[in-house]
């Protein structure tokens, strides 16, 4: 496929980011396959996850196909962009015509991104995800990273206003060891290893960053095992319940 909408797209997200001074450090980008097919599974926490999980994969030179909702592809300004990047649209009223263009491009060598979560974790902590990223590996033959954000919640999440011009946020973006799983493997098995996984990697890049809440107005970023003021996974999950979801 010619690549004429997403080279730009990085160099301008970059661009911006550096002239922000959002400080990016990308680890464990040893773990993302330089060639061949594989499945990005990372967490979601903010709304420009995309943008960043991308961004993770580029010291390997590769371009992450995304599985993104119909309702962006559709949009007037979002939707070329979609287009012309070759990401993967989803309709989750017949999601088998999405899962199945995923594993053929799998097959092919490319790499497709998904949010596991498949919503924006509130809570900063990993969601119950679904098992479609293992059963289109298994299905392609394919390995799935797992990856995990951080900071980026910061800048435009839910429930909270954009911050876009945000200066000096530190995001960090790490890539774990990748999981192999075969059609013999029971999916949703390997999708509690993946969540562990996810996780874990979570875990550690919280603990390792380096800002810490201005003040109590500012703790809304952390989790709360952390001491911050995001919802318990348990509040978040009534949250989600009360009403239409529209990441």
């Amino acid at each position: 496929m010619a690549e004429i909408v997403y080279p730009p797209v990085v160099l301008a997200a970059k661009t911006m980011f550096r002239v922000l001074d959002n400080r990016l450090t990308v680890t464990g980008t040893e773990h993302v396959p330089r060639t061949g097919g594989a499945v990005i599974a990372c967490n979601h926490i903010g709304y420009l996850d995309f943008i960043f999980c991308g961004l993770g994969a580029q010291p390997a030179k590769r371009l992450v196909r995304f599985m993104a909702k119909k309702e962006i592809f559709d949009n007037r300004i979002a939707g070329p962009l979609m287009r012309g990047m070759h990401h993967i649209s989803v309709d989750r009223a017949a999601g088998k015509a999405s899962y199945d263009e995923a594993v053929d491009r799998l097959r092919s060598g490319e790499v497709v991104g998904v949010f596991p979560e498949a919503t924006i974790s509130r809570s900063f902590t990993i969601k119950p995800i679904k098992s479609g990223a293992i059963r289109m590996a298994a299905d392609a033959g394919v390995p799935v990273v797992p990856m995990a954000l951080w900071g980026t919640q910061r800048l435009w999440t839910k429930g909270r206003p954009k911050e876009l011009t945000k200066r000096h946020v530190p995001i960090h973006i790490h890539a774990g060891e990748p999981l192999h799983p075969t059609p013999a493997d029971d999916p949703d098995a390997l999708s509690g290893d993946l969540r562990s996984r996810l996780q874990s990697i979570l875990d550690k890049l919280q603990a390792d960053y380096p800002d810490q809440p201005a003040g109590d107005d500012d703790r809304w970023w952390l989790p709360a095992h952390l001491g911050g003021t995001a919802p318990t996974p348990e509040e978040a999950a009534a949250l989600d319940a009360k009403g239409p979801d529209r990441d």
